[in-house]
């Protein structure tokens, strides 16, 4: 009898423990945490709570729990997959997977997907890249002529490599980027073309080198944030709440651009200088939820390329993006200025980080970031400076310098900076600026 009870006690005990966790309202987000241009409804918000914070505090309104899971991919393919079998609510992904996302679900009507809002972008398009080895003798795509490049398919990194090429014919090696990035470093591709953060952990590690600047097809990249219809209808307040706390990641990105960039390097293992590189002031990318005209256009520009290699069917952009939630949030903005700000002209804004200093130093121009590495005399853990014509800040050590005339210019690329003059070495450009 006395074991009866005690078995009828521990059913009784479980069974009021599922009916707890059977009260809580699911919350699934999928997030890529090393795409650190997601970080504002992915890593960075994951680990600052604020989410959870919010659904706290709405709790407290509805009388409800709300029970947050977070699950990280490496790209957009399979958190779409998951979304279309109803096991994700809130996606964050490239502009690309954005768009395959909208057409696989289209199907499903208002049971599919919304677009309804955008993590970060570049308005240029130089969250994308083309590296290649070192030791690469490759000065421009068109010197890949014949040879194997590592893409993932369908990704802005692929339609990148595509639009630049025009011509030129390259044999295409569907990869995910680690698995690019490792046959890059084997020699068994000539080139990987990724998106962020790839291409400059790579070039940081001095593992690549850049060889084609994606701002230099003067194209909008971007990545956002995706709903399940359904979700959006049901959970509406819980809907607003992610947007109002990818909010708080982003003004939390702005105010503490350094502190961010460790906590997602710490998150990523990826270095804080590559992490900064992106996230930093003045970064490559640009942190605001709103949907933007240029960006929406860009999405549209996108369609027939994903069209043209298979990827997707037809796709209304207009109804697949949805801002009535963002705009019962936030007001959107069309300003294209980067709220991360250095000071002084971003077109010559650097920055220089010193060994055994706790943050960068900024300074007014490239050349200026040279004399201050000279009169201390010491090495700079790292430097960034923003190529001379399309703005895209880099590593001041791993830019192609140009005397023009007597005035340092950095280049991303060396094609970009031999067209101004003789190129020149980090070493060499700081010669010359100490004479």
């Amino acid at each position: 009898m006395r074991r009866l009870l005690l078995v009828s006690a521990l059913l009784v005990t479980a069974c009021g423990t599922g009916s707890a966790s059977g009260d809580a309202v699911p919350v699934v987000i999928g997030y890529q945490s090393k795409t650190i241009n997601t970080v504002t409804a992915g890593t960075l918000l994951r680990d600052k709570g604020f989410f959870e914070e919010r659904l706290k505090e709405l709790g407290k309104k509805t009388g409800k729990r709300y029970e947050v899971t977070w699950q990280d991919y490496d790209t957009g393919a399979p958190i779409t997959a998951q979304m279309i079998a109803g096991k994700i609510d809130i996606g964050s992904m490239g502009d690309y997977p954005l768009l395959i996302n909208g057409s696989r679900t289209q199907k499903q009507g208002d049971e599919g997907t919304r677009m309804v809002s955008v993590t970060g972008y570049n308005p240029r398009g130089a969250l994308n890249s083309v590296v290649v080895p070192p030791a690469s003798t490759a000065r421009t795509l068109a010197d890949l002529a014949g040879q194997k490049v590592s893409a993932s398919v369908g990704s802005a990194g692929h339609g990148t490599l595509v639009r630049a090429l025009g011509d030129t014919k390259v044999t295409v090696e569907n990869q995910q980027p680690s698995v690019g990035a490792s046959a890059l470093q084997s020699g068994n591709v000539a080139a990987l073309s990724q998106f962020v953060a790839w291409p400059g952990q790579l070039v940081f590690a001095k593992q690549a080198k850049l060889l084609y600047d994606g701002a230099a097809l003067n194209l909008p990249t971007l990545h956002g944030v995706v709903v399940r219809n359904p979700f959006a209808k049901q959970q509406p307040e819980v809907l607003a709440e992610f947007l109002r706390a990818q909010l708080d990641a982003t003004k939390f990105l702005h105010a503490k651009p350094l502190e961010a960039a460790e906590i997602v390097a710490k998150a990523t293992s990826l270095p804080v200088e590559v992490v900064y590189l992106y996230n930093g002031p003045n970064g490559i990318a640009t942190f605001d939820l709103s949907l933007k005209s240029v960006l929406r256009k860009a999405l549209k520009d996108d369609v027939p390329f994903l069209k043209s290699i298979g990827n997707i069917e037809e796709l209304d952009v207009d109804k697949f993006i949805d801002d009535q939630p963002l705009k019962a949030v936030v007001e959107s903005t069309e300003d294209l200025t980067n709220p991360a700000k250095i000071g002084g002209d971003p077109a010559t804004a650097s920055e220089v980080w010193f060994d055994g200093e706790p943050a960068p130093r900024p300074v007014a121009t490239p050349a200026e970031l040279l004399k201050l590495v000279n009169q201390t005399g010491k090495k700079p853990r790292v430097g960034y400076v923003p190529d001379a014509e399309i703005g895209t800040r880099w590593f001041a050590e791993h830019v192609f310098w140009v005397n023009d005339g007597g005035k340092l210019l950095p280049f991303t690329t060396e094609a970009a900076a031999a067209k101004r003059g003789a190129v020149l070495t980090f070493e060499q450009a700081l010669a010359v600026a100490g004479k």
